[in-house]
């Protein structure tokens, strides 16, 4: 018989195929964030028992664009830039459990294969999707600097529609880039049985976090968000009440596991 390695699928003698290698995984990345309201019951309404609305502010949304460089303990990725880059846009809403406020993803869209596999294990709801971000640079006129009167845009689509759209142009440095996804994460992670009928295999609510963070100046300023329906999509049913700001930051993050909080919360399917 024999043994396979790998943390992902593939697994083969050597381990060497595996779509993503083992935790930790470094991120170094822009973040682009706008933040608006929506009526509360439309975030109600993606949040699976256990879990609840946030105390304060329940209607909070987050739609951040991401341009992510990231690799392994190795580091070896960043030497071979086609395994370490990526962007994505995800869209994160506040949620109570145990008396604890909470952030979570529910939609949430990226545009290589090895990102969607670290959101299957992370408990992330990933789809693949094109997503574009103005990127900064401190030369020429053409990029913005990450100071006063900088603008930058971001598209996202998925399926060959657009399905959304945001424009923020930097006021002021800020102490944070929002409220809304400044919590540890509390996600779920599903698998369906094989046998049909026979519910999930894998039904957990658990959450996790950065190990460590660190971060530039955060800035932030005015920001215009539009969502667009699509038939395979439900991100514009988070309608967009009332713009909140917009923000912009440079980060770096490790992320290395997280905690089962509870298991089988789901039901069958």
């Amino acid at each position: 018989m024999a043994t396979v390695r790998g943390f992902f699928t593939p697994k083969t003698a050597t381990g060497r195929s595996s779509l993503i290698p083992s935790p930790p995984w470094h991120y170094s990345g822009d973040l682009l964030t706008v933040e608006y309201r929506t009526d509360p019951a439309k975030v109600a309404a993606l949040l699976p028992e256990p879990l609840g609305l946030a105390e304060e502010d329940p209607g909070a949304v987050a739609v951040i664009w991401a341009d992510w460089q990231s690799c392994s303990e190795s580091r070896e990725e960043l030497l071979d830039p086609v395994r370490a880059q990526y962007k994505e846009c995800f869209a994160v809403v506040r949620c109570s459990y145990g008396g604890r406020t909470y952030s979570r993803c529910v939609y949430i869209w990226v545009d290589k294969d090895f990102a969607v596999a670290r959101g299957i294990h992370q408990g992330y709801p990933k789809k693949l999707g094109s997503i574009h971000m103005t990127r900064p640079h401190p030369y020429g006129l053409a990029a913005p600097r990450i100071d006063a009167g900088g603008a930058f845009g971001a598209t996202l689509a998925a399926a060959d529609r657009r399905l959304a759209q945001a424009v923020v142009r930097l006021r002021e440095p800020s102490e944070t880039n929002g409220f809304v996804n400044g919590h540890p994460m509390a996600h779920n992670r599903w698998l369906p049985s094989i046998e049909p009928g026979k519910g999930l295999a894998l039904d957990e609510l658990i959450v996790a976090g950065a190990e460590s963070f660190e971060a530039g100046q955060a800035w932030a300023g005015e920001a215009e968000i539009e969502l667009f329906d699509a038939p395979t999509e439900e991100l514009a049913d988070l309608t967009v009440e009332e713009v909140i700001g917009g923000y912009y930051r440079q980060v770096g993050v490790v992320w290395n596991g997280g905690t089962l909080l509870e298991t089988g919360t789901s039901g069958a399917l």
